[in-house]
């Protein structure tokens, strides 16, 4: 009787590895947010280009979110575990490198080494819970805090950011990666074991190569635009863009083994949650990362003021994370996905009042309310994405949420932060391509930084009303076409949520 209990009571190290294993996900989640508030800081120190501070920003995510199920594949081929170590590993390299960075450019190409490495750890991660915790009620538990930790990261990243950024030279908010990543590579050999897959799916390279090339030429070509690059390369990459994507559609439709399980979208449920992943992720990284710039460059406040302005909707997001799930039990999965959307709407347009000669106020209200619809969405895609689907695709329907939420990181700062870019090389005093660029021109006249800041607080406008018009109409499309009761979340634990099982 007693050995029988065993495997249902975890231990030392069950805890242990468990805390072992948040800490490279604390890490990946993050990076995808720390520069948020360090960008004034690292435009004053390389200087980049409006082009190049968005690819500082974004390449981490497309990276991620590109290759997050393609690792997934791979770790079950060659060892989750050996997988995660490398990833760590290198993620450790590519902070190192991004902290002592010459310049832009190389700092694009350490950021794009710490996104690969970041697709690694986070598919192994979940599978190597799994081995941790047989038991599918406690494993269901440990993904939930595994969910909560990464949701944390997202949002205390530009705080954490800040508050190095008040003592210490922008290349910190890299090399904090550096102990934890020491720490795992030191615990995980001790506390973790190996876990392999035992029908593993061939990684279809092509679909790789063509998911990630459709992704970069269509968001290259957008960015190319709104920075003023002329006509004929940004539609000439676009046009590549599209078609490359559409060939990846086609290629999935057709593959044994496809790497995203297109036919999941067949399923109206599990579309809308997929979109909630990717929609709220996608608001949040484009005001956060305006937000930050507003804060310093346009109200002039200190890294560490700032910092402290986006503690609230930072800690109001993460304690959603965690009640989300009791709340959801008794209000239901419907209510919640709309709740959330309304919410996100409601809260982006408290930030029409801000202005160039105050709104602190009104920004922090704004990420207090939205923090509360993101919370619920970060809290509730995945498992509602899970319970959309049969048993046996639930592998597939985690990894897609996972993947909706690292794309949607990107795509908010590429799509909505070029589009800020673009108003304000339309509206501003057109003597530089970004808002410090413009700051740091030397003998600037009183009437262009106003108009420079105008300028830039138009975009912010513009970003914060078309995400909330989007958030508004998704929540009352899912108001209005989905089912009363709606599959809750946690059903039957599916185990650790490979993106191989399809």
């Amino acid at each position: 009787m007693n050995e029988r209990r065993v495997p249902h009571s975890p231990g030392t190290r069950e805890r242990l590895g468990l805390l072992a294993v948040l800490g490279p996900v604390l890490l990946v989640a993050m990076d995808g947010s720390v520069l948020f508030l360090a960008m004034p800081k690292v435009a004053e120190a390389l200087s980049p280009t409006a082009d190049q501070a968005l690819w500082i920003l974004d390449v981490y995510g497309f990276a991620v979110g590109s290759l997050l199920i393609a690792f997934g594949g791979i770790g079950d081929r060659y060892g989750r575990l050996k997988l995660l170590m490398t990833g760590a590993a290198v993620f450790g390299a590519g902070s190192a490198g991004a902290a002592f960075a010459p310049g832009p450019e190389a700092l694009i190409v350490f950021r794009a080494l710490m996104g690969v490495a970041g697709a690694t750890l986070l598919p192994s991660a979940l599978a190597v819970l799994g081995e941790l915790f047989p038991d599918p009620r406690r494993r269901a538990r440990a993904i939930g805090i595994f969910a909560a930790t990464f949701a944390a990261g997202f949002a205390v990243g530009p705080v954490v950011g800040g508050q190095l950024l008040s003592r210490f030279w922008w290349g910190s908010v890299f090399l904090i990666n550096l102990p934890v990543v020491l720490l795992f590579l030191v615990l995980a050999p001790i506390l973790l074991r190996e876990v392999r897959a035992t029908r593993a799916g061939r990684v279809d390279v092509l679909s790789v190569l063509l998911s990630a090339a459709g992704i970069l030429l269509t968001v290259h070509a957008v960015k190319h635009a709104a920075a003023g690059g002329g006509v004929t390369i940004p539609a000439a990459t676009g046009v590549t863009g599209v078609v490359v994507l559409g060939w990846f559609v086609r290629r999935q439709l057709h593959l044994e083994h496809p790497l995203i399980d297109l036919r999941l979208f067949r399923d109206r449920v599990f579309t809308i949650a997929a979109v909630t992943g990717l929609l709220p992720l996608a608001a949040w990284s484009a005001t956060a990362y305006l937000g930050g710039v507003y804060l310093q460059s346009v109200l002039d406040l200190p890294v560490l003021d700032a910092a402290l302005v986006a503690l609230p909707g930072a800690a109001v997001l993460t304690v959603t994370c965690v009640v989300t799930p009791a709340l959801v039990a008794r209000a239901g999965t419907r209510a919640a996905l709309v709740t959330c959307h309304f919410l996100i709407a409601a809260g982006l347009l408290l930030l029409l009042p801000t202005g160039v000669s105050g709104g602190i106020g009104w920004y922090a209200a704004s990420t207090v309310v939205t923090g509360v619809g993101y919370g619920i969405s970060f809290s509730l895609v995945a498992d509602t994405a899970v319970a959309a689907v049969p048993a046996e695709r639930a592998g597939s329907a985690a990894a897609i949420a996972e993947t909706a939420n690292e794309i949607g990181n990107a795509l908010g700062i590429a799509l909505l932060g070029s589009l800020a870019a673009l108003i304000f090389r339309l509206q501003g005093p057109g003597l530089a391509g970004t808002l410090d660029e413009t700051l740091r021109i030397p003998g600037l006249a009183p009437v262009a930084t106003g108009d420079a800041r105008t300028a830039f607080v138009t975009g912010l406008h513009a970003v914060a009303v078309i995400a909330s018009l989007l958030h508004g109409a998704l929540g009352a499309f899912t108001l209005r076409r989905t089912p009363r009761t709606l599959p809750g979340p946690g059903r039957d634990a599916p185990g650790p949520r490979s993106p191989e099982t399809v």
